[in-house]
């Protein structure tokens, strides 16, 4: 065993290297984990050089900063791209909204009914929102207001108990309230939105927001401020592609969850969870739950195979499509390709965890945040979802977790192979 993935991720001991030893008995003993530990070695030391520094010599800080400024100089080249490709030259947030529209417009998703969700919003009036935004009734607002904007801008808006309301009222919702329809990205435009984009995005620090029980991804304006360079470095191309990237993976993930879990009783109770948090599978052989995204991400690497066919006919083998985010930035800005294969490697160095993921160095970055303060979490993610997949390519883990699914989802038993 190795100590490396360990100490990447600051793992709480010995209980990660128990849950390793369980992965390399279920598997066979394919030796994963040192497997891993060499590639994250191998491509951090090819990162170092692509970077110009030393990898027998440098430090966390140096690293950091030199992060920062590829990052710049991507901003850079990335938005001059989008832009030339675009529609909306000079706009960052719409052009970067058309290029996610162009990206996600063959997504079918299982997402509430717009009446549905209308009547949710009545149910639980947004008060603040309506204020805030100019509108003196709900039904003049509903009117005039795409319901999926209203709804990012009642999360960043209303109080706490408002959004306990709103939550406690999805435990009531049945499958009929939902429908098939098509992965939207909304941008509202409007001057009341570049109001309370001054106020309440540029106190919140969100932009990019993803409903899951929607379907849908909001890019509220950026504030004024922001955009006159007073908060430079900002990343506004990039950032916001990604974020969005993301969010597409992670709505299309929890459309398939959804549907898969329909025909249950407490469907209800299943949609709470989901917009709370990642969806997590119990496993009667691992000691910790199994994630569904990690789940999607491993059938999306399989393809159109014989294991992703395994829900048919409820989810259709291209319904587990996962966007490699950095892949597809490499597509459109050739130069980005820098950032393909880093989402989950990082430098030790005195105890720290410098990451290379380059969700967390957008965020970093452009929130301005120092050495001391910088965020590896969407390294975390990344490197404990690899760990699985990982071992999940071997044939007797795999099968130990299509058994798992087969059990939980009630598929076919010959269908999975068990």
């Amino acid at each position: 065993m190795t100590r490396l993935l360990s100490d990447l991720l600051s793992a709480r001991e010995p209980m990660f290297q128990q849950s390793l030893r369980q992965l390399e008995t279920l598997a066979g003993h394919p030796q994963a984990d040192i497997r891993l530990s060499t590639e994250i070695a191998q491509f951090t030391r090819h990162k170092l050089h692509q970077l110009g520094l030393d990898p027998a010599d440098t430090t966390g800080p140096e690293l950091y900063a030199a992060l920062g400024q590829r990052l710049q100089a991507d901003e850079a080249r990335f938005s001059a791209t989008i832009s030339n490709r675009q529609e909306h030259g000079g706009d960052v947030i719409a052009d970067v909204a058309q290029l996610l529209r162009q990206k996600s417009n063959t997504i079918n998703t299982f997402a509430i009914k717009s009446v549905v969700a209308k009547r949710l919003l009545k149910a639980n009036l947004p008060k603040r929102t309506m204020k805030l935004l100019g509108y003196r009734s709900i039904d003049s607002m509903l009117k005039h207001e795409s319901v999926a904007c209203l709804y990012a801008a009642a999360w960043l808006v209303e109080s706490n108990l408002w959004s306990k309301r709103m939550l406690a009222s999805f435990s009531k919702l049945r499958s009929n309230d939902f429908e098939q329809r098509a992965l939207a990205v909304e941008q509202p435009t409007a001057a009341r939105w570049q109001v309370l984009a001054n106020s309440v995005v540029a106190a919140k620090k969100h932009h990019v927001l993803s409903f899951k029980e929607l379907a849908t991804v909001v890019l509220l304006p950026l504030p004024l401020s922001h955009l006159a360079g007073k908060h430079q470095p900002l990343l506004p191309a990039l950032t916001t592609t990604v974020l969005g990237l993301h969010a597409i993976n992670e709505i299309r993930a929890a459309s398939t969850f959804l549907k898969l879990n329909q025909m249950e009783p407490n469907f209800g109770s299943i949609v709470q969870q989901v917009v709370l948090a990642e969806p997590k599978l119990p496993s009667d052989k691992l000691d910790v739950p199994v994630s569904w995204y990690g789940i999607h991400q491993y059938f999306g690497r399989l393809g159109n195979s014989l294991q992703a066919n395994i829900f048919e006919p409820m989810i259709a083998a291209e319904e587990l499509t996962w966007l490699s985010v950095e892949k597809m930035l490499a597509a459109i800005e050739p130069s980005l390709d820098f950032w393909n294969q880093t989402a989950y490697i990082g430098l030790l160095d005195a105890g720290t965890t410098v990451s290379f993921n380059l969700t967390d160095n957008l965020l970093n970055h452009c929130n301005l945040l120092r050495y001391e303060q910088q965020t590896i979490t969407h390294f975390k993610q990344a490197l404990q979802s690899e760990i699985l997949l990982k071992y999940m390519s071997h044939d007797k883990l795999e099968r130990i977790v299509l058994g798992n699914l087969q059990n939980h989802f009630e598929l076919v038993p010959e269908i999975v192979g068990i």
